[in-house]
């Protein structure tokens, strides 16, 4: 089975904001689990967890485990999120496939 990494906004100005760009993530996994594919979502893993910890730890792990999936799928709006861009770059870098819905 292939890991696909959902990969799109998540923060936002407003609270309502987060909770739609994680059902917006959450959208795509569950379209990519139908199609076959073990779909990791960051967004559901460590909803609403702000604060909790450092923004910092939550990036260094998605990466950990971007690195160990085949390919990234880029949400729709990843162009507005900076997590997202550098999480891009990352999985070219280490040549995973990309795809954007």
């Amino acid at each position: 089975m292939k890991i696909a990494y959902i990969a799109g906004p998540y923060r936002s100005n407003t609270i309502n904001g987060v909770v739609q760009n994680i059902r917006k993530a959450e959208r795509v996994a569950i379209k990519y689990w139908k199609k076959g594919y073990f779909a990791y979502c960051p967004h559901k893993n460590t909803s609403l967890l702000d604060g909790v910890l450092p923004d910092e730890v939550w990036l260094k792990g998605n990466l950990e485990m971007l690195s160990r999936c085949d390919v990234i799928i880029m949400v729709k709006g990843w162009r507005n999120s900076e997590g997202a861009k550098a999480e891009l770059k990352f999985a070219v870098k280490k040549g995973l496939g990309v795809i954007y819905e």
